[in-house]
């Protein structure tokens, strides 16, 4: 009983620490969208020295679930819980990458006169830090249904992607001496289509924790 009511304790402890990896992921993402649109540069800075953070819970995160696994042997929803945890935690950790480099990309737009804030980029960011405050809900809640219901708002990101790229790509070929500029804003806008993605993959990893089936809802 000792042994079991450990073993509990430590799996709450690894949901917990994977909800404070995806709270962090999304203050990086949110973050990271700010310093775009505000031109901050120090905001974006901090997003930058804030994903050592991230990726040091990875590592602790895929350490503890490896050692559960070699050492308590869990079967059915206790190893689905593990493998949960080991896959998303990999996708907060590559969210959190792309965070990084749209503030990366920050960096060099800089005070540029010549690229203009695209308003799609912003409710692109919107979306998406909201799809994974939803996403990390309904893993805490292990609600399936929730689940894929934040996988359809990516539909909306990829949609307002496409928009980006018309503008962007009208730009281009109206100020062909800019074209450097204006690609900087198709890369953040391609950063963000991705962490939909990867936010798509958590869904798709709560509904595996609740049923024990891997679905596609990247559609």
């Amino acid at each position: 009983m000792t042994v079991r009511r450990n073993f509990t304790e430590q799996l709450n402890d690894l949901h917990q620490h994977l909800l404070e990896m995806g709270m962090l992921a999304n203050e990086a993402v949110i973050k990271a969208v700010k310093a775009l649109v505000e031109r901050d540069t120090a905001m974006a800075d901090q997003v930058i020295a804030e994903d050592k953070a991230i990726n040091h819970m990875e590592l602790e995160l895929e350490h503890t679930s490896f050692e559960l696994i070699a050492l308590q042997q869990p079967v059915g929803g206790d190893l689905r819980k593990i493998v949960t945890v080991l896959k998303t935690t990999s996708d907060l950790e590559r969210i959190g990458d792309h965070a990084v480099s749209i503030a990366r990309m920050t960096r060099k737009i800089g005070d540029s006169k010549v690229v203009q804030p695209i308003p799609e980029i912003s409710e692109m960011g919107a979306i998406v830090k909201d799809m994974l405050h939803d996403a990390l809900n309904a893993y805490l809640a292990e609600d399936d249904e929730s689940a894929r219901s934040v996988a359809e708002r990516d539909n909306k990101v990829d949609a307002l992607h496409k928009v980006v790229y018309e503008k962007c790509i009208a730009f281009m070929q109206a100020h062909p001496d800019d074209l450097e500029e204006a690609s900087r804003l198709l890369f953040v806008a391609q950063y963000l289509e991705r962490i939909g993605d990867y936010v798509t993959n958590v869904c798709e990893w709560v509904v595996y924790l609740k049923s024990g089936q891997i679905e596609d809802l990247n559609r």
